[in-house]
């Protein structure tokens, strides 16, 4: 019921800044000033996967722009977790009550770009997508820039889908797959393919990742796994009135609470997969562990992921936690990509080891990891959370990549450079979006090769480049 009231708010926000806007409300960008956009999210959660993609994002626009001529802003929930983040630009706190917030901060920008991966779907939770239909919504009926930028977009309560096709119909929303633009396209929202953007980032340097595995207990020569596990069965968070109050006066759904009148899905179904799922992944890496000889760690790479990491380590009797909580998406990239295999159920977690050419195989949730897997053309390394063979599967998997890490590599080495020219030509339509909509905002002029389109990259990338262009 709290969602299908967060929808109708923000439907009426959206309705009435069209009203504003209609009557001469709210100044439009003017020649001469700096281009301000608000880049809407989910950061300060110490959502590493959130905070990387939007990172390279804000390099990449900044880049193509020109960085004298935009101002930027992103959103953060905690300040203190996005601390040191987003280099030379404002954040501004997000609350959870959101829609106040838009109606105040979007008119007070040029233009949003919706950065959050998971910007089209009811998987997570309702409100988020709500929010960025919001801020998209509000920044469109204004005539101003309104991008989707790596959207992903999959199943949506019929209520959401409808203010999606209704609100982001002026909006220019470049998916990270074919599957995400297919499913908008039926809702009438303008779509062009892109990718994630997480491709470019530039963590801390490898010995860094290698001196903190060394500290953890890692001997410098065994091979390294490193595993991401989620909670996949406390999806979706919905909000409610009634448990937030019980909760403030009682102490009830303490277990389930995700934060101010937010809960994630809870219950003994939800405790049995979960188990299910726990026991598969110790199981299989338990057996792996005792047929070869790896070094074993377990990576958080969202604040939340610490509960089954934990779970599984004790399982296995005690093997190191590394999480988002204890390193910054600077050093937590760089442990990832000092690992020699990975077994993961976070997108990202995959996505930024890939450019060290870690081989990996995904246990996943939803269609994002499946569609990464099928584009590697790697689906034998794919398996899915409720698996009831996933103990079997995963097993299988880790011996793939154990015996043919040489074949999976060149398999993820052209799949990275193929999404950085899809990266490239994001940059692309991005310009061309901020010339439909402000034909007197100066952009570059000139010959430009698609590298130019994308955040400077570092000799790593460029030699992958170099060898599988």
């Amino acid at each position: 019921m709290m969602d299908l009231f967060l929808e109708a708010w923000v439907s009426g926000n959206i309705e009435r800044a069209k009203v504003r806007w209609m009557l001469g409300g709210n100044k439009p960008w003017q020649p001469g000033e700096k281009l301000k956009l608000l880049f809407a999210g989910y950061n300060g959660t110490r959502n590493m996967g959130s905070d990387v993609r939007v990172d390279e994002m804000l390099r990449q626009i900044r880049h193509i722009l020109g960085a004298e001529r935009v101002e930027l802003s992103v959103m953060s929930q905690n300040f203190e977790f996005s601390k040191g983040y987003f280099d030379g630009t404002k954040q501004v706190h997000l609350p959870d009550i959101f829609p106040p917030f838009l109606s105040d901060e979007v008119p007070r920008h040029h233009g949003v770009v919706a950065c959050e991966g998971s910007m089209f779907k009811s998987k997570f939770a309702n409100a988020l997508t709500a929010m960025m239909i919001g801020s998209l919504g509000i920044a469109a009926v204004e005539n101003k820039l309104s991008v989707g930028y790596g959207a992903e977009a999959g199943q949506m309560d019929p209520l959401l889908a409808k203010m999606c096709g209704r609100y982001c119909k002026n909006s220019l929303v470049i998916t990270r797959n074919e599957e995400s633009r297919t499913l908008l396209r039926e809702l009438g929202v303008p779509t062009e393919l892109g990718t994630d953007t997480a491709w470019t980032f530039e963590p801390r340097p490898a010995n860094y990742g290698q001196g903190i595995l060394r500290q953890v207990g890692w001997d410098g020569r065994t091979p390294v796994l490193v595993v991401c596990p989620i909670n996949p069965f406390e999806w979706p968070v919905k909000a409610s009135v009634a448990k937030a109050a019980l909760h403030s006066l009682t102490g009830a759904y303490k277990k389930s609470h995700y934060r101010g009148p937010y809960f994630h899905n809870s219950g003994p179904d939800a405790d049995r997969a979960l188990e299910h799922y726990l026991n598969s992944i110790a199981n299989a890496v338990d057996t792996f562990r005792k047929k070869r000889n790896v070094f074993v760690i377990l990576a958080a790479t969202e604040r939340l992921d610490a509960r089954p990491a934990n779970s599984i380590s004790e399982k296995l009797g005690g093997v190191p936690v590394l999480t988002s909580d204890q390193y910054n998406m600077y050093e937590l990239v760089s442990i990832l990509r000092a690992c020699h295999m990975m077994a993961s159920s976070r997108y990202h977690g995959i996505v930024t080891s890939m450019p060290a050419l870690v081989p990996s195989a995904g246990i996943t949730m939803d269609e994002r990891i499946r569609n990464l897997m099928r584009e590697r053309g790697h689906p034998e390394l794919l398996m899915t959370v409720d698996d009831p063979d996933l103990e079997q599967k995963l097993l299988a998997a880790l011996e793939t990549l154990a015996t043919e890490g040489e074949r999976v590599a060149n398999g993820i080495a052209r799949t990275v450079v193929k999404n950085l020219k899809v990266m490239a030509r994001m940059g692309v339509l991005f310009e061309e979006e901020v010339q439909r909509r402000y034909p007197e905002f100066t952009t570059r002029h000139g010959d430009w090769s698609w590298e130019d389109y994308l955040p400077p990259m570092n000799d790593s990338l460029r030699q992958l480049v170099a060898a599988y262009s």
